[in-house]
């Protein structure tokens, strides 16, 4: 059997992750490998530790990809910090609140769960109040939920945190590099991102930063694998509970990425290349210009979408700037539209999940993805497979109220 060499289709890709991949983040990609101990890659791990701290907006000392997908940064801070018993707070508005909860209750956590409907967001009073109430260790929460298109505000919850000697995790993988993480100003303890969103870089890495009261948890729990470790930390007696994950021990991850060097696995050399391109683009850009960019064409993509008729899900005032959520018109297949897009224009747009699936589309404007060209293609191709599938719109008012956008407030 003898298969073909690759040949990937050319897509547009509108969804909430992953996006369209950078060009320069793709060249990055065919780097020459280097050892992993060698000084010049070593270097380029210092190189974006510096850059994290930067985007990330903190003056942390960790500030370290963890390799694997977003989703190994939530599991390596969750798994490092909580002990069987543990309390953990979890405000739930969509689905990545549950995939918080489900990593903690794997790992032993107390849990306790705040509900607010799918397409709101939580009054700050009402986490701190339940933060008064339980006393957690941790409190867990996520930042811009894509799932509903909704973004949280933290700042007033992290303070009270802080004040309460709570932890603060923040899932930041759907706004980072894309919206405003202050890490430090709002008190948050660890903050994960991820690659495949606004970077625009492929999913395989998961940045993240925490501050010394979470190193101070880790140290507590420190277990350095026999085969490396010294003849002092062989016979150290430690009080707490080792973490439980080898691969995801921010404990011994600490000891790969310091001065100290301790091999604890083979980084993923070419993914440290896109992720070092990635943000370096992202700072080359500039923060605030990069945050402009987004709500920019956002708003394009908003007015393009009520020039079609259509009405957009969710309460503007904590719109995601990323994610564009449309409700789907009545008697429509939600999965035949998002469909025919693809197949006839190449296209991708989002469904969703739980109570939403079939009711929403989900259009992301992350990153790379987030152009002008993109943007009206994006448009132009709903239009067009809607009134395939009978749906009354003004035809051709989606396009001009975008142009008519973009030409009256031109960047």
């Amino acid at each position: 059997m003898t298969f073909s060499e690759l040949n990937t289709p050319l897509r547009t890709i509108m969804t909430p992750g992953p996006v369209e991949v950078d060009p320069r983040v793709l060249r990055a990609l065919s780097t020459p490998i280097l050892g992993q101990f060698d000084p010049a890659f070593t270097a380029i791990m210092n190189d974006v530790m510096i850059m994290i701290q930067q985007v990330f907006q903190t003056k942390n000392q960790w500030a370290y990809p963890v390799d694997g997908t977003s989703r190994s940064g939530l599991e390596a801070v969750l798994a490092s910090v909580i002990e069987p018993g543990d309390k953990v707070l979890i405000p739930i508005y969509g689905r990545f609140g549950h995939l918080l909860t489900e990593i903690a209750e794997r790992y032993g956590a107390d849990i306790h769960l705040l509900h607010c409907e799918w397409g709101e967001v939580f009054d700050p009073e009402i986490i701190i109040s339940e933060m008064k109430k339980v006393n957690p260790k941790i409190v867990a929460l996520v930042h811009g939920e894509t799932s509903t298109g909704c973004m949280q505000p933290l700042e007033e919850v992290g303070k009270a945190c802080r004040e309460q000697d709570i932890l603060f995790i923040v899932d930041a993988v759907a706004t980072i590099g894309g919206a405003d993480v202050q890490t430090d100003n709002w008190c948050i303890d660890a903050v994960i991102g991820g690659n495949q969103k606004c970077l625009s870089v492929p999913s395989g890495n998961a940045p993240i930063t925490y501050n010394d009261r979470v190193e101070k948890v880790l140290n507590a729990r420190k277990k350095v694998e026999r085969g490396i470790a010294t003849d002092s930390e062989l016979t150290e007696k430690k009080v707490h509970a080792p973490i439980r994950s080898n691969y995801l021990d921010l404990a011994q991850l600490q000891d790969y990425w310091s001065p100290r060097r301790l091999n604890h696995h083979t980084e993923a050399t070419s993914m440290l290349y896109a992720l070092h391109e990635g943000l370096r683009i992202v700072l080359e850009e500039g923060m605030e210009n990069r945050f402009a960019r987004h709500q920019y064409h956002e708003q394009a993509l908003i007015e393009g979408i009520k020039g079609m008729g259509l009405e957009l899900f969710g309460d503007k005032r904590w719109k995601l700037p990323t994610v564009t959520c449309i409700k789907v018109p009545e008697g429509i297949d939600a999965e035949s539209v998002r469909s025919m897009m693809l197949q006839q224009f190449g296209v991708e747009i989002a469904s969703s999940f739980g109570p939403l699936h079939g009711k929403i589309w989900r259009i992301g404007t992350m990153g790379y993805s987030c152009r002008k060209e993109n943007v009206l293609f994006v448009l132009a191709s709903l239009e067009a497979c809607l009134i395939r599938h009978g749906v009354k719109l003004p035809s051709g008012q989606a396009l001009q109220a975008t142009l008519d956008f973009y030409s009256r407030d031109s960047k």
